[in-house]
């Protein structure tokens, strides 16, 4: 289950009401930050930019991919652990707005967690450490740690234990 908070709105839908949400400079220099994040070849400066400016918490070694786009309204409410992997235009979010109420909520992703190029994390996911999001995924509820995930609808491919028996067969 995702964990997010709800918050209702009245008279327009929550995104025409984005403004009274989060301020629209907060909104600006994350836009900037972003842009510039995706274009970056290098980890190191890409982590340290998502790391003082948009305040995630981001792990040692993790490696965020050309052109992931994380969260431009929450990118505060995204943690990485250390030497994870977020795969090629891929998407973190930590919102979403809806016609009568908008939501946020946390993303966690553990340590050494390989995301499969174009994956959607939704708000309110727990990824746990070592799991695996096949390319393409929209991941609409929590991983369990070492699981192999993927498709859309999201589903179980391999447990830990079948995949603690397959890395145990090709060693």
């Amino acid at each position: 289950m995702r964990n997010t908070k709800r918050y209702p709105v009245k008279d327009t839908n929550s995104l025409w009401q984005v403004y009274k949400t989060v301020s629209f400079w907060k909104v600006l220099k994350n836009v900037i930050v972003i842009l510039i994040g995706r274009y970056i070849p290098f980890f190191g400066l890409k982590n340290g930019l998502y790391r003082k400016l948009l305040k995630m918490e981001v792990g040692k070694h993790t490696a965020f991919a050309f052109m992931v786009m994380v969260d431009i309204m929450f990118p505060e409410k995204i943690k990485i652990g250390d030497n994870s992997i977020i795969g090629y235009n891929s998407t973190i979010l930590a919102h979403e707005y809806l016609i009568n109420e908008y939501r946020v909520g946390e993303v966690h992703i553990g340590s050494e967690v390989m995301i499969g190029a174009n994956s959607t994390i939704l708000p309110g996911i727990t990824i746990g450490d070592n799991a695996v999001i096949a390319a393409g995924t929209v991941v609409h509820k929590n991983v369990e740690a070492g699981t192999f995930v993927g498709g859309n609808p999201m589903r179980v491919i391999y447990t830990k234990e079948e995949m603690d028996k397959r890395k145990q067969q090709h060693h």
